[in-house]
């Protein structure tokens, strides 16, 4: 059995952007969205409809979340129920009842946003930012700087599923740049520089029709590392990539071996912005419908101190 490489070795000649907004930055390739690509991707604005990308905390259908994760668990702390008879209910002036709730989860395990400090290797974070950084907390490059600056700018939906004619890719189905562009072709959209990337897969479908068999299986599909692509994210200064998987990227590299390698070389060396599972179904129909894949995005997660990331409900305007 070969045995995978380390990501130092792997990596050793991929690019980074550290250093390039300077030694205190925290929110990487986010810098690419000036006020310009905001107005570009307001520009884009024609119908007024919005879409939003959140999947349902709490779905009764199930909450998709990365092995070894548990879904949020919702608590109801004061209903109607707690003014009954011998009830705890509080007593305000008036005689005012309320219905209150709390939530446990992962701050990871919703449609989220990855902090630039979430993963790394050989000691150092996004920005050359030590790990030990990372210990009790994230006190550099936590989801708290994103989430203070915000995220818009012009997007473009990739129907990955689409494209390659089926209703989502089976596990372990990769693709590239180079599809990415072609798929862009076939929608007649032209990928730009400093373009926030939307890749739908459907894969999530599979863990709605079986889930033992989903994580039983457990290898998303997605892009594939090679450094043709990080140059090609790299060149092109995307700022965020969104998904509709848990993880963005292939689960485990085909070629090496390497568990989420872009994690690393997109997001830890370029600075580039995570989002994950989000749901595309109405968007990718609407944009099926009326032939545009191109609007404004806007986003910002959770204001959490020192977290590892933040739920975020992504919105689409077109």
């Amino acid at each position: 059995m070969t045995t995978a490489p380390d990501l130092t070795e792997l990596l050793a000649d991929s690019p980074t952007n550290w250093g390039k907004w300077g030694a205190d930055d925290e929110v990487g390739s986010l810098n690419y969205l000036t006020a310009e690509q905001v107005l570009a991707g307001v520009g884009l604005i024609k119908k007024g409809e919005l879409f939003t990308l959140q999947r349902l905390i709490g779905d009764p259908n199930g909450d998709p979340v990365w092995p070894g994760r548990s879904p949020a668990t919702r608590e109801m702390i004061f209903d109607e129920s707690h003014w009954d008879e011998g009830g705890d209910g509080p007593a305000f002036p008036g005689g005012l009842h309320y219905a209150d709730d709390k939530i446990n989860a992962f701050l990871q395990g919703s449609t989220q946003y990855d902090a630039l400090g979430h993963v790394w290797y050989d000691g150092q974070i996004y920005n050359g930012y030590d790990a030990r950084t990372t210990v009790g907390g994230l006190d550099k490059a936590s989801v708290e700087p994103i989430a203070q600056r915000g995220v818009a700018g012009r997007a473009v939906l990739l129907d990955m599923a689409r494209h390659l004619g089926v209703a989502h890719l089976e596990a372990r189905r990769t693709f590239d740049h180079t599809d990415l562009e072609k798929c862009a072709a076939a929608q007649g959209i032209e990928i730009k520089p400093r373009d926030i990337l939307l890749i739908r897969t459907n894969h999530l479908d599979l863990f709605f029709e079986d889930e033992a068999a989903f994580y039983g299986d457990f290898c998303e599909p997605g892009l594939v590392y090679s450094a043709e692509l990080v140059k090609w994210f790299q060149d092109k200064e995307i700022p965020n990539l969104v998904t509709d998987t848990i993880a963005n990227e292939v689960t485990t590299d085909p070629h090496s071996g390497v568990a989420l390698v872009l994690h690393n070389a997109l997001m830890r060396n370029l600075g580039i912005a995570f989002t994950e599972i989000c749901d595309l179904e109405k968007l990718a129909e609407d944009c099926a419908g009326d032939g545009v894949y191109e609007f404004f995005y806007v986003a910002a997660p959770l204001k959490i101190h020192r977290a590892t990331g933040a739920p975020v409900n992504p919105v689409v305007i077109k």
